[in-house]
Order: C-alpha cells, then sequence, then structure tokens
C-alpha cells in the first residue's frame, strides 16, 4: 500500500468530515457567493424554510416573522445553512432546524452580537419544542433586547 493510500485512509479514519458537516460546509460556501442584499436575503431564508420538514417548516415561518416584526433592521440570509439574521453583516441570531442535525428540537440561537448580557451569566441558545403564543412572546422580547 503505499503512503498516500494510508495517509489517505488515516485522515478520514480520525476524524474526517461527516456527511453533514460537508453538506453544511457545501453550504456556506454557496452562501458566500450569494448576493448581499434586503431581497435576495429574505428569498433565500424563505426558500430554506420552504424545503424543511414540519414542524420545523412551520416553526421557521413563524420565528422568520417574530424577527421582521420585532427587529426590522436586521437582514435575513443564510448562514451555514441556517435561516439568520445579521446586523452590520454579523449575525445576530439564527434558527436550526432540529431536521438540520437530526436533534430532538429545534435551537434558536444569539451570537456575541447580541446584547443580552445579564451580569456574569445568560443564556444565548434556545430549545425550541413548539412554538405557543407565550414562547413567541418571550422570543420577541429576546430578539427586541438583542437589539439595544
Amino acid at each position: 500500500m503505499s503512503a498516500a493510500k494510508t495517509t489517505k485512509k488515516k485522515s478520514t479514519a480520525s476524524g474526517g468530515l461527516s456527511a453533514e458537516e460537508k453538506a453544511a460546509l457545501k453550504e456556506t460556501l454557496a452562501e458566500r457567493k450569494a448576493a448581499k442584499s434586503q431581497v435576495e436575503g429574505e428569498k433565500a431564508v424563505l426558500t430554506k424554510v420552504a424545503a424543511m420538514p414540519e414542524p420545523d417548516r412551520s416553526m421557521g415561518r413563524r420565528l422568520h416573522a417574530i424577527v421582521k416584526e420585532n427587529a426590522p433592521g436586521l437582514m435575513p440570509r443564510l448562514w451555514y445553512g441556517m435561516p439568520a439574521y445579521a446586523r452590520d453583516g454579523k449575525v445576530v441570531c439564527w434558527f436550526q432546524a432540529a431536521s438540520k442535525f437530526k436533534t430532538r428540537y429545534g435551537t434558536f440561537a444569539f451570537s456575541e452580537e447580541a446584547h443580552l448580557d445579564d451580569g456574569d451569566v445568560w443564556p444565548t441558545a434556545f430549545a425550541l419544542g413548539k412554538l405557543t403564543p407565550a414562547e413567541e412572546a418571550k422570543i420577541g422580547a429576546l430578539v427586541r433586547k438583542a437589539m439595544r
């Protein structure tokens, strides 16, 4: 066996990218090539959400509406294949659908660009089982606070 073949096998066996990670990387590269306009960003986010299986699709649509309503200054865009919302080119919050990595629940999360600081410890990611009016109100309040 040649050294090249041995190296290839070792690198794959010792932590190569999973199929999901490879897909996310391809999506990221495509996102960087996409135009940065508000209209195209929103179109990309809504197209991504429409392709999600239920209940992620309904949750993604509702989260998009909540963010637009509570932080109209954020620009929709895709970020690592996920619907995200940015200010001055920096992602503030995003939705990771449960189906993305086959997890039990979706996640709505905030980056360090969000102003959620509350003492020395505060949450930045929230598990979403389903969205009720109470949860929608909480998310809306968090998005507003993130924009301060």
